[in-house]
């Protein structure tokens, strides 16, 4: 039996803001055939000023939808698990972090397929990166679409789950590194007589502009392009040599090994 929605959400917080803005905005959804669920009355008015339908109860949404796309808090899903488990007719999206298929699939007991996606922050500006596992589904149609829904936020890569815990620690968490080093590039700017204004400016388009380039540089390593900055008794090498030794890049990788190793702790 056709369903009165195309894309039912469980959950009106931030990143299903960003999901539902993302794919409105594009056209992919129309607003009408989607359906939002949430306790709060706040976050369901936030929800309606998007154009789409709101909902205070899970079940109502979980029926009348083609899709269900799980936006909750990990902590919070058996609640809601139990609350519309065996309905057995929709095919579930989950964007929760740690919370495996398995585990979805056998909370709620009539729904078999599955597709998991780990979206980051800058997918509520439309340029964010989500990798999705959609392994569970062989039709072309519901590929299409899920892959349309993150496809509506930014960049996707399509994964398989075991990798998703490593996805989290690069691109689900990367944001904040990134943050971080721009907030250290500012600090150091206005150290050297910049304004904050000035320096922030500076940062940020040049982290920018480097990552573009990066993109568009398939023909190059990255060492090629650190290199193509640096000249031999240059300004660029003194920096280089001093991330050097201060071994940045084992900074890095013990960062992200700490943020994998607490994904994998969720996921158990």
């Amino acid at each position: 039996m056709k369903k009165q929605f195309k894309l039912g959400v469980i959950g009106g917080g931030f990143m299903a803001s960003a999901i539902v803005r993302g794919v409105t905005g594009s056209g992919f959804v129309k607003g009408k055939k989607i359906v939002v669920a949430d306790p709060s009355e706040a976050a369901r008015s936030k929800m309606e000023e998007l154009g789409v339908n709101v909902s205070a109860n899970n079940r109502e949404v979980a029926e009348n939808s083609e899709y269900l796309l799980f936006a909750v808090k990990p902590q919070n899903f058996p609640a809601v698990a139990e609350e519309i488990g065996g309905i057995g007719t929709a095919k579930a999206i989950s964007i929760m972090a740690g919370v495996k298929k398995q585990k979805i699939r056998a909370a709620l007991s009539g729904c078999v397929k599955v597709a998991r996606a780990m979206p980051n922050l800058p997918c509520s500006v439309g340029a964010g990166m989500t990798a999705v596992d959609i392994s569970d589904f062989e039709d072309a149609e519901d590929c299409a679409f899920i892959h349309g829904i993150f496809d509506s936020l930014g960049n996707v890569l399509i994964c398989s789950e075991d990798k998703l815990n490593a996805v989290t620690g690069i691109s689900g968490s990367g944001p904040a590194y990134v943050y971080m080093f721009i907030d250290g590039l500012i600090r150091a700017g206005v150290a050297q007589g910049l304004t904050e204004d000035e320096a922030k400016t500076l940062a940020v388009n040049t982290v920018a502009g480097g990552a573009e380039m990066v993109a568009r540089s398939e023909d190059k390593t990255l060492g090629q392009l650190i290199d193509a900055v640096c000249s031999k008794g240059g300004t660029t090498i003194q920096a280089v040599d001093s991330f050097r030794e201060d071994d940045l890049y084992g900074t890095i990788g013990r960062a992200v090994a700490a943020c994998v190793k607490r994904a994998q702790e969720l996921s158990e």
